[in-house]
């Protein structure tokens, strides 16, 4: 059954392969699109690098987050490497504290945050992952109501991280990068319009 659903927020989790899975999910997006955080596994000191390269494929702005940063629409804010990336309401932070899944950024520190703030207000996609940072984090947005979508693992690079997903979270939608990328735009669309419908993706191994 569809319903209405507002989105204020995406965010996007990805570690082996996440370059090429992030470009082809940010390619279809609007320029207007509502505002999109990630968090990318990234070794300890590398720069903007990241940002350049996604900027190529997509009309969004995308930076670095900083500290205290406002979530815009029409920007995409990579969690910086070495730094926990979370969501406050209208804004973000930047956080030391320790590795979480052996990793920071981690992505369940993202999507739990932003889950905490923005429940049934959020979607939360999580790609090709070589731990099973994310599984957790995807399964606390479906308990706030959030939207979840999950990279086919078949499709993924490393299937370790949808895999973990799918196990906590078994209704979660599933679908390849294309396929997210379009779902998110027509979202956006929708969103725009007014008439935002979930439920267009299924599980295949789900109820």
């Amino acid at each position: 059954m569809s319903r209405r659903r507002a989105i204020d927020l995406v965010v996007l989790g990805a570690s082996l392969g996440g370059l090429d899975a992030l470009r082809r999910v940010l390619a279809p997006l609007p320029a207007d699109f509502p505002p999109v955080v990630v968090a990318q596994h990234r070794p300890l000191g590398s720069g903007p690098g990241l940002a350049s390269l996604l900027a190529r494929d997509t009309a969004l702005a995308v930076s670095d987050a900083d500290d205290k940063d406002p979530l815009l629409a029409g920007h995409v804010y990579l969690a910086p490497a070495d730094y926990h990336l979370l969501v406050e309401r209208g804004s973000l932070a930047l956080s030391t504290e320790g590795k979480v899944s052996f990793a920071r950024p981690s992505i369940d520190v993202l999507f739990e945050s932003a889950a905490h703030v923005y429940g049934h207000r959020l979607v939360a996609a999580l790609l090709t992952a070589a731990s099973k940072d994310g599984a957790a984090g995807i399964a606390a947005v479906h308990r706030a109501g959030g939207l979840v979508i999950v990279q086919d693992p078949a499709t993924a690079e490393s299937p370790i991280a949808p895999r973990a997903a799918l196990r906590l979270t078994p209704d979660a939608r599933v679908a390849g990068l294309r396929e997210i990328g379009e779902l998110l735009a027509r979202l956006g669309r929708e969103v725009r319009a007014g008439q935002v419908v979930s439920g267009m993706i299924k599980n295949p191994n789900g109820p």
